[in-house]
């Protein structure tokens, strides 16, 4: 059956948008492209969370940062996306790999708090520039492509989306089941064992930091350009709660566990949402059900 849930998935997500205007319902575009997007940031984080073991809670300042610089771009007229998203991509890959330089020397709750230092830091420096926006944020025009794609339209910016998460996934599925993602897993499993047989363990955990935060860099771009907006509040600590909560709604270490947990995680607002305002305590209490019985 595994065989077949993969490509009858990519079947009906490729035949979502045709159904959904055939019904005159486009916010369902909007809303499953979140999906997409956040799929892909949560299944960054699962990379280094669920097969690292590296609980890191400043996994949003890569979202947001790489929408700013796009966002930034955008405002002083590069909006190719051929030249703005690599640019993007490639900033939030050398700040990953200077954060993660310095936060990989620690582990256990001091890796959590020095992660989420270096979010607030980020979080704050934003915050501070009225120059690009300040609290506020920004407003910018959609990347262009060029050769007949318009990312103004929805649907485009749909199956681009959809591109992009496909090729995301296929690089952390060679990624994983390369010697380097079993050296990964074994480094979680025993990292002293790792270490004594001679294997790199900082080497190898750095350039998963790195990788995971250029994903989530990626996915930050799609996400700024999906709301032609950019502010503080993507480099969040809540956020980087949210991501968590939806790896852990997907399943910890299980490769889908970041699409699964960010559609579970929407779907579930939407719903919830639609009833009371308090939407956070029902999906709160879910989680804690879910976890509670992962413990048991």
């Amino acid at each position: 059956m595994r065989k077949f849930v993969v490509p009858v998935a990519a079947l009906l997500l490729l035949l979502f948008p045709l159904v959904a205007t055939a019904l005159d319902r486009p916010f369902y575009i909007t809303l499953v492209t979140r999906m997409l997007i956040l799929g892909l940031a949560a299944s960054s984080l699962n990379l280094i969370l669920g097969y690292g073991g590296l609980v890191s809670f400043g996994h949003a300042a890569f979202f947001g940062l790489g929408g700013y610089v796009v966002g930034i771009l955008a405002l002083n007229g590069w909006q190719s996306a051929w030249i703005a998203w690599p640019f993007a991509v490639t900033v939030t890959a050398l700040v990953g790999l200077l954060i993660g330089a310095i936060s990989l020397r620690t582990r256990n709750v001091y890796f959590i708090m020095i992660t989420l230092a270096f979010a607030q830091m980020l979080f704050f420096f934003f915050t501070s520039l009225r120059v690009w926006g300040g609290q506020d944020g920004i407003r910018f025009d959609r990347s262009t492509v060029g050769v007949g794609i318009d990312l103004v339209d929805n649907i485009t910016f749909y199956y681009v989306t959809l591109a992009i998460l496909a090729f995301g996934l296929l690089l952390l599925h060679r990624l994983l089941h390369a010697r380097f993602g079993h050296a990964l897993r074994s480094i979680k499993s025993n990292e002293s064992r790792m270490a004594a047989i001679g294997y790199p363990v900082y080497g190898i955990t750095l350039i998963a930091f790195t990788i995971a935060a250029a994903l989530a860099g990626l996915a930050g771009v799609l996400n700024a350009n999906l709301n032609t907006f950019i502010s503080p509040a993507s480099l969040s600590w809540p956020l980087s709660g949210q991501l968590m909560m939806m790896v852990i709604l997907g399943g910890v270490g299980h490769f889908w566990a970041g699409v699964i947990g960010a559609a579970l995680f929407l779907l579930l607002e939407t719903v919830l949402a639609g009833y009371t305002i308090y939407w956070q305590f029902g999906l709160g209490a879910i989680l804690l059900f879910m976890v509670l019985k992962v413990l048991r």
